[in-house]
């Protein structure tokens, strides 16, 4: 970590706002990552700003489907085209921005919730979430987090933000969230775009995707 925040500051300092994009599988830790990778920038005294983009996700209705979920959920789960002209575009070009956007509620109810975003002008803007690399953006720095399918599993088991069951919940990373990411390295391929890959995995025998 020490490594890749040196390398960022120092790359800040050619351009600004600095568009640093975080990804990797569901589970791999990129909001934690990402948290720390921001204090850890602020704390040397220049301005960051991390977004995450759960909330362009589609409402249920459109992100998932009986039918082939894994890639409907790739292809349909994200509103990247009201994202990219919103959110992408005007912090590239201005590097802050004021707007109220419609967010899928947190709760998985399917209307669509005002969130209003404020990000002042900043040296270093971080976008964290799942398949963000790909040809529609273009980060100054990308960072991929690896993790295995197990571990990652493990850790959405014990999150459990919605309290479903056990079983319910392996079955939907496996059938929707795995099965889409796989979908995304085959025809993305995020690690050969990436600039570094970070390792957030403990596990001795790990099962990479």
């Amino acid at each position: 970590m020490r490594s890749l925040v040196h390398t960022i500051i120092q790359k800040s300092r050619l351009k600004s706002p600095y568009i640093v994009g975080v990804s990797g599988i569901d589970g791999s830790g990129k909001g934690y990552i990402s948290n720390k990778l921001c204090a850890q920038i602020s704390a040397t005294g220049l301005s960051c700003s991390l977004i995450g983009i759960d909330g362009w996700l589609q409402p249920p209705s459109k992100r998932f489907s009986k039918h082939d979920p894994g890639r409907h959920f790739y292809e349909c789960g994200f509103r990247f085209d009201e994202m990219q002209k919103q959110l992408y575009e005007p912090l590239c070009s201005a590097g802050s921005i004021d707007f109220v956007a419609k967010h899928a509620d947190p709760t998985d109810m399917e209307e669509m919730v005002d969130y209003h975003y404020q990000i002042p002008q900043s040296d270093v803007i971080i976008l964290e979430g799942i398949f963000l690399f790909q040809d529609r953006f273009t980060f100054d720095y990308s960072v991929w987090i690896e993790c295995s399918y197990e571990t990652a599993l493990d850790r959405a088991l014990k999150r459990n933000q919605e309290g479903l069951p056990k079983e319910r919940i392996r079955s939907d990373y496996h059938t929707i969230y795995f099965a889409a990411q796989r979908i995304h390295l085959e025809a993305d391929d995020p690690r050969g775009r990436c600039d570094f890959i970070l390792l957030n995995d403990d596990r001795k025998n790990k099962q990479w995707p």
